[in-house]
C-alpha cells in the first residue's frame, strides 16, 4: 500500500516500488478509483508506469487514454480532479485500488457520480457503505415523505420528537453496555445511529461531513 497524508501529496515523499506492479502486454494496469469516505467505486481506467509515476508525484490521478494514446490528467478539463488519499495494489500486483477525494463529486463523463450507475438500463445510485445507504433512504423520506413511514413521521414532527427519541436511545445504549450483552449492544447502538442520522437529515447536515471529521481524527 502507498499511504498518503490527509492532505494530498505534492511531491514523492518515499521510494515507490513501481517495478513491483505487473503490467499487461500493453504495459497497462487497471486502476479502480474508490471514494475514500464511503467506499463507493467511482470508475475504472488504465495506468501505465508513467501515469502511475505522475499520480504519485502530484497526488492527483493520471491515467493512460487508450483511445488517444496519451497521458490523461483526470479532471484537468472538467475541474473534477481526483485527489489521491491512498493507493494499494492487489495480491497479484496486477490491479490498483486508488482511494480518492473526487472534486465536484462527479467521476463519470455522463455527469453521474459513478460510472457504475446502471442496473438493467436504469440509472441507480452506486452502492456505498451501509450507513450511507441508510442515510440516503432517510433523506429520501425527508424530501419525499411516504405514508406510514416511521422515518417520515419523525422528520415531520421536528426537533422535539427527534431529539426526545435520540435521548431515549442514548439511555438504552448506556444500559446495554452496562448489561454487557453483545447482541443487545449492537442492536441499541444501531438504533442510536439511525436516530442520530435522522437528526442530521433534519438539520441538513450531510453524513459525509461527519465522515470528513472522522478522517481528520485518524491523525
Amino acid at each position: 500500500m502507498f499511504a498518503f497524508p490527509t492532505q494530498p501529496l505534492t511531491t514523492v515523499q518515499q521510494s515507490i516500488p513501481l517495478d513491483r506492479i505487473r503490467y499487461n502486454d500493453q504495459g497497462l494496469v487497471p486502476a479502480i478509483a474508490q471514494d475514500y469516505l464511503d467506499g463507493t467505486v467511482l470508475m475504472m481506467a488504465w495506468m501505465n508506469r508513467d501515469s502511475l509515476q505522475k499520480t504519485l508525484e502530484t497526488g492527483e490521478c493520471w491515467y493512460w487514454s487508450r483511445s488517444r494514446q496519451e497521458l490523461w490528467h483526470k479532471g484537468a478539463t472538467s475541474g473534477h480532479l481526483q485527489k489521491v488519499r491512498s493507493l494499494r495494489y492487489d495480491c497479484d500486483s496486477d490491479c490498483l485500488l486508488v482511494g480518492i477525494e473526487q472534486i465536484g463529486d462527479i467521476a463519470c463523463h455522463t455527469g453521474e457520480r459513478s460510472c457504475f450507475h446502471q442496473i438493467d438500463g436504469q440509472i441507480q445510485p452506486p452502492p456505498a457503505d451501509t450507513l450511507s445507504q441508510v442515510f440516503e433512504i432517510i433523506c429520501d423520506r425527508r424530501d419525499r415523505p411516504t405514508e406510514g413511514s416511521y422515518t417520515a413521521q419523525l422528520l415531520a414532527a421536528g426537533d422535539n420528537k427527534i431529539l426526545k427519541k435520540l435521548g431515549e436511545e442514548t439511555a438504552e445504549v448506556v444500559m446495554a453496555f452496562k448489561d454487557d450483552d453483545p447482541e443487545q449492544i449492537a442492536g441499541e447502538v444501531a438504533d442510536w445511529i439511525y436516530h442520530a442520522m435522522v437528526a442530521l437529515a433534519h438539520h441538513q447536515v450531510d453524513l459525509r461531513d461527519v465522515y470528513r471529521k472522522l478522517q481528520q481524527r485518524r491523525r
